[in-house]
């Protein structure tokens, strides 16, 4: 399992030192202000990767850049309109500079409009860490009466639309607009840092779109792609819906084991994999996540390993981040079940036997507190995440594996 690290660019403001200080092995990036549905240029990727294997002071830091994340795919391309057709080109392209770069690993996602959604991106735990809490009446309380979204109501409970309704009335005009600002919260540096209004439109557009017609759009977008991919030894690796239950009347595609099975089987390559996220898809607690990494494992490319807990028993819950080896998913099953996969790969020659993985997210701890860096992606935060699972991977790998567990599906 390679150690790596998700860094966005010169102005994360955790360093490319810090991450050696972490002890990472790779780098996981990407161009995020070129804007989506353009070509990446080869004068582009070469300027982030010499970013990475730069450290401050000039003197080479031996890191390289080893995954995409992401290689974004167009609303255009996911609704099938508009330039929809150029951005599939210009992906093609872009997956042939990738290539020439020597880049190998390249994660996207097909999530309309918002590609993660969160109600809090500070939330104070017990002792003094904060972290990333999708609070379910929050979310309800943004939809009916900030988005006032047409059809919202009828879409949740009515105990939930009554307690969203309390919840708005009490809250502050501040805080109205921190969770606004939440919900359609965007990376750094990205090309598209959507409106309320922005985010209407899309609504509106998608309103025809159902579940079944975006994984049609979603399987002929990597009819398209997948081929050229595997043409360039490239593994292309889906992430999962976050989180992955239908959100703002919005269809998805990627939230269960079942939608991975059927788009493997749509677009039968290698080169069509997954990226297998334990804590977006931990989020559902009918997700068993060292059974789709035994079920599914020969596809899966990248990993995130990061967990959440759950505040309640149904499909769609509030839930928050939790440390790395607590929450409810299985850390050490789920690592143990990558190992077995790894050794099974290693025994018949596969040159990717080894996946990259990073400590995705993270509790922000100590001076994380007072460099208030990309929400979920703390410095100190995410090393105590690696520490924690790489001591879990050396424990595992010196005998603790044993005979391969069954998993039924």
């Amino acid at each position: 399992m390679k150690q790596t690290w998700r860094w966005f660019g010169p102005r994360d403001l955790v360093s490319i030192d810090d991450t050696l200080q972490a002890g990472v092995q790779g780098i996981v990036s990407a161009l995020h202000h070129v804007p989506t549905g353009s070509v990446w240029s080869p004068a582009e990727i070469a300027q982030r990767q010499r970013e990475i294997a730069t450290k401050t002071d000039g003197s080479p830091s031996g890191l390289e850049w080893d995954v995409v994340e992401s290689l974004p795919v167009s609303e255009d391309i996911k609704k099938q309109k508009g330039a929809w057709r150029d951005h599939v080109s210009a992906y093609k392209q872009s997956l042939h500079h990738l290539a020439e770069a020597g880049i190998e690993v390249i994660c996207y996602n097909f999530m309309p409009v918002l590609d993660w959604t969160r109600t809090d991106l500070a939330w104070h735990r017990p002792n003094g860490a904060t972290c990333m809490r999708f609070d379910l009446v929050d979310f309800a309380a943004f939809d009916i009466h900030i988005l006032q979204r047409p059809g919202a109501k009828s879409e949740f409970g009515g105990s939930l639309c009554e307690a969203a309704a309390e919840r708005f009335a009490s809250m502050s005009p501040g805080r109205r607009e921190e969770l606004a600002k939440n919900v359609v919260f965007g990376l750094p540096g990205a090309a598209e840092n959507f409106t309320l209004e922005d985010v209407r439109t899309h609504i509106a557009e998608y309103a025809q779109i159902s579940e079944t017609r975006l994984r049609s759009h979603l399987v002929d977008f990597l009819e398209q792609v997948v081929p050229v991919a595997q043409e360039l030894g490239l593994r292309l690796c889906c992430h999962p819906d976050d989180p992955p239950v239908p959100l703002l009347g919005l269809p998805r595609v990627m939230s269960t084991e079942a939608h991975y099975a059927e788009l493997m089987q749509a677009v039968d390559s290698p080169a069509n994999g997954i990226t297998l996220c334990s804590g977006s898809l931990g989020a559902r607690p009918d997700n068993d996540l060292p059974g789709m990494m035994e079920r599914l494992g020969s596809r899966v490319h990248f990993l995130h390993l990061r967990n959440v807990k759950r505040e309640g028993d149904g499909i769609q819950v509030s839930f928050f981040e939790d440390e790395h080896l607590a929450g409810d998913t299985d850390m050490v099953e789920l690592v143990a079940t990558v190992l077995r996969e790894e050794a099974r790969r290693k025994a018949e020659g596969r040159a990717d036997w080894s996946i990259p993985f990073r400590p995705d997210h993270g509790q922000d701890i100590l001076d994380d507190l007072n460099r208030r860096a990309q929400p979920g992606y703390p410095s100190i935060g995410r090393l105590k995440g690696l520490a924690e699972l790489r001591g879990l991977i050396a424990g595992l790998e010196r005998g603790i594996v044993t005979a391969p567990a069954t998993h039924t599906a």
